[in-house]
């Protein structure tokens, strides 16, 4: 038990396939504007309408209005598709790529991989960009077994033709005995995406970051 334990939480080198590559990290530069992003709080402007969004489309009430988002189930994963709307800007929809995943971080998280993958379709040109996030390797108090709290988490961007497609969340749960039940996947939408609603300042900053 103790070597696949190993197996599962250690970092994970080299691509997904033969077609996956590490994928580039943010410059110094870049990671500053992010850092400067977040501490404006600009997110709010787009995490609670998303996860209102998810909700809405959840319970079948999902229209025309508001951002579009999508329910992922495909054999035990769960997830949705957050999709891009020409109002965020394809700078903040970077950003909040980038927060998903420091926010998945702060749940007990570490990231396994952060690869790319480039892929043409006639006239189309996909690129995406992928962070798997695996549970930190810690027994729960109450079992003696390990916490997987809520299973492995995929974090996708998808790209076309150079513009921003959709934010894909996902995760994957572990049915092995020696892990914890899994939470579900609305508790960690709930950890990652509920947030007060932008004020008028905070609306103000989107131009500031719109294009990257």
């Amino acid at each position: 038990m103790l070597q696949f334990l190993q197996q599962l939480f250690q970092r994970r080198h080299g691509g997904a396939g033969a077609d996956w590559q590490p994928a580039a990290e943010p410059t110094p530069a870049q990671a500053q504007r992010h850092a400067d992003w977040v501490a404006a709080r600009v997110y709010r402007n787009w995490l609670g309408p998303y996860f209102k969004a998810y909700h809405l489309r959840k319970g079948g009430a999902g229209g025309r209005r508001g951002f579009r988002v999508d329910i992922l189930q495909d054999a035990g994963r769960q997830g949705a598709l957050f999709f891009y709307d020409p109002t965020i800007g394809p700078g903040n929809f970077l950003n909040l790529f980038w927060l998903l995943g420091e926010r998945i971080a702060g749940l007990g998280y570490h990231r396994a991989c952060h690869d790319c993958r480039q892929r043409r379709h006639q006239q189309l040109h996909e690129l995406t960009t992928k962070q798997l996030f695996k549970p930190n390797p810690t027994d729960c108090a109450e079992s003696g077994r390990c916490d997987q709290r809520f299973g492995l988490i995929t974090l996708d961007l998808v790209r076309v033709n150079d513009r921003p497609l959709f934010i894909r969340l996902s995760t994957n749960p572990l049915h092995e005995a020696c892990f914890t039940p899994p939470q579900s996947f609305e508790t960690l939408l709930k950890a990652v995406f509920d947030e007060p609603v932008a004020d008028a300042a905070i609306v103000a900053r989107i131009a500031e970051y719109y294009k990257g």
